[in-house]
């Protein structure tokens, strides 16, 4: 009577042993992008299987010893450090806030485009050293991975993987020419907008003109930072008759980190897995001191403010007006701020050098979320159902709080021109007005309602081509067509050139024709 119990516990057994103890080598890409990479590599540790992960020795939240995953440190000592950048940042900020012309801003764009061009460039320098370490590719080759998991916002992690012939499953919002869909998608100009341009799907007829004037800029960014960089170093390592984009658009799945309560719709493709929120999660108790100055807020309820990873703090007279407008509120403030604490700092506000962001999202007191829009704060605030003060400062979160304000689910500020009267004024449309919380619980709501959760989601796609050796059954060969083939420019230009001979034959007939009728008759009339 145990027998069928038995064999079934082998099965069990043995199926396990397709998706756990699998090799997983990480190639991330740092600051806020590790933050999202770093929940699904503890998740695939929980499932049992062993975390490489590849980072610089000067890396900024990598570390080189965590419980989840074994580090090989690369020592390479970028051109930019992490100072330069973060200076290049303010110096844009400042100049926005100071409204300067037009042609300094164009400049300092220009001075943040060539910030990117090194980043690229650096990143080149350590795959570079990475392929000519010869003991170091041979134990890679030696460890047998399953597949390379990498975000490829910057090319590392694919160049590595192709160059090692192993699977490639990429966390992804951003490729090295934009957003994700452009590179693999179809991604019609009349209805898709481009990331940056600020318009929805509902475009008229000069927006639609913005958005094809905004893929155009695309386009000259991408020959400027993306294309010197990549393509002489794929054509040394991978043949001269290999572009390098094709590199990224042969990965076998691309896990998404958006989805449609985010995006716009949009034609996508087998491949695509959609995993928006997947670092979300229920809140957890805060510690009690926190805890108690929330519950001190009564029945007004709790702000929570904090610009993420990069900006750590304003300049000092946008924090001067920020606090004199929490001031003015019955609201309880958290606001992580690092700088020099603002003298018009109401009682009513508490300043922490760090905060537990979805925790706070998640209380029941919490009542709007003034955030940056960067997509894991932003995807938080959807589902705790919080509604948002944006303001944008950099890359992508100009796009992200348009996003959230075509929605209706959130106010957003111009950093230039922010002061205290705005800023309480937007504080105090979305904190009282009914339908910012209303349509943000809808969109919660949206996100949460799946069949199962997007990190359960992610783990089976993940598990999927380990078992699998890779999902080419899902991956279209377009990548592997020129322009004028995947437009069908070729075939239009040959249809059309039969059609053009067969005009010209039948007119060349029909004039034969009238001349022999012609001449004909002419010969029997004389």
């Amino acid at each position: 009577m145990y027998q069928p119990a038995l064999v079934t516990f082998a099965v069990l057994l043995s199926s396990s042993a397709l998706v756990n103890g699998g090799k997983v080598l990480v190639y991330p890409v740092d600051g806020s992008h590790w933050v999202n990479m770093n929940v699904i590599i503890q998740e695939l540790h929980a499932r049992g299987h062993e975390i490489t992960v590849l980072r610089r020795s000067h890396s900024w939240y990598i570390k080189p010893d965590s419980p989840h995953y074994k580090a090989i440190t690369i020592n390479f000592a970028a051109d930019l450090d992490v100072e330069k950048f973060m200076s290049c940042i303010t110096n844009v900020l400042t100049t926005r806030r100071q409204g300067a012309s037009v042609w300094t801003r164009m400049s300092l764009e220009f001075d943040l485009m060539k910030v990117f061009y090194h980043v690229h460039k650096d990143g080149l320098k350590m795959v570079e050293e990475i392929f000519e370490d010869t003991k170091l590719m041979q134990s890679l080759h030696d460890t047998k991975f399953d597949l390379v998991l990498t975000d490829p916002a910057f090319g590392g992690g694919v160049l590595l993987g192709h160059r090692l012939g192993l699977p490639l499953v990429l966390n992804v919002r951003w490729t090295i020419q934009g957003e994700g869909h452009q590179a693999i998608a179809p991604s019609p100009l009349s209805y898709v907008p481009i990331p940056g341009s600020e318009l929805t799907d509902k475009m008229t007829f000069t927006q639609r003109i913005s958005n094809i004037m905004q893929y155009v800029f695309t386009k000259i960014y991408i020959s400027y930072v993306t294309e010197p960089n990549y393509k002489p170093f794929v054509h040394r390592y991978f043949g001269s008759d290999v572009h390098y984009m094709e590199l990224f658009q042969a990965a076998d799945i691309w896990l998404m980190r958006n989805d449609f309560t985010f995006e716009f719709p949009r034609p996508t493709m087998p491949n695509v897995v959609y995993m928006s929120g997947f670092q979300c999660k229920p809140s957890k108790p805060l510690p009690e001191e926190l805890e108690d100055f929330v519950q001190s807020s009564g029945e007004h309820g709790v702000i929570v403010m904090t610009l993420g990873t990069v900006v750590g703090n304003l300049t000092e007279d946008i924090t001067e007006e920020i606090a004199a407008a929490f001031a003015q509120l019955p609201q309880k403030v958290i606001w992580r701020h690092k700088g020099r604490k603002p003298s018009t700092l109401g009682n009513n506000t508490l300043i922490l050098d760090w905060l537990p962001q979805n925790d706070l999202l998640g209380h029941p007191k919490t009542r709007v979320f003034v955030a940056h829009g960067g997509t894991n704060g932003i995807q938080e605030a959807i589902y705790h159902g919080v509604p948002l003060v944006g303001l944008p400062l950099l890359f992508d979160q100009f796009d992200n709080l348009f996003r959230m304000g075509a929605r209706g689910v959130a106010k957003v500020l111009d950093i230039a021109t922010v002061n205290r009267d705005n800023f309480l004024e937007a504080l105090k449309e979305v904190l009282y007005e009914p339908s910012y919380q209303e349509k943000m619980k809808k969109l919660s709501s949206l996100q949460r309602d799946q069949p199962m959760k997007p990190l359960d989601r992610a783990m089976f796609w993940i598990e999927f081509v380990m078992r699998h050796k890779g999902a080419a059954h899902l991956r279209t060969e377009s990548y592997k067509m020129s322009m004028i083939q995947y437009h069908s420019i070729d075939v239009m230009a040959f249809l059309l050139a039969i059609i053009l001979i067969i005009f010209t034959v039948f007119i060349s007939a029909v004039k034969c024709l009238c001349r022999r009728v012609f001449y004909g008759s002419k010969v029997k009339k004389e």
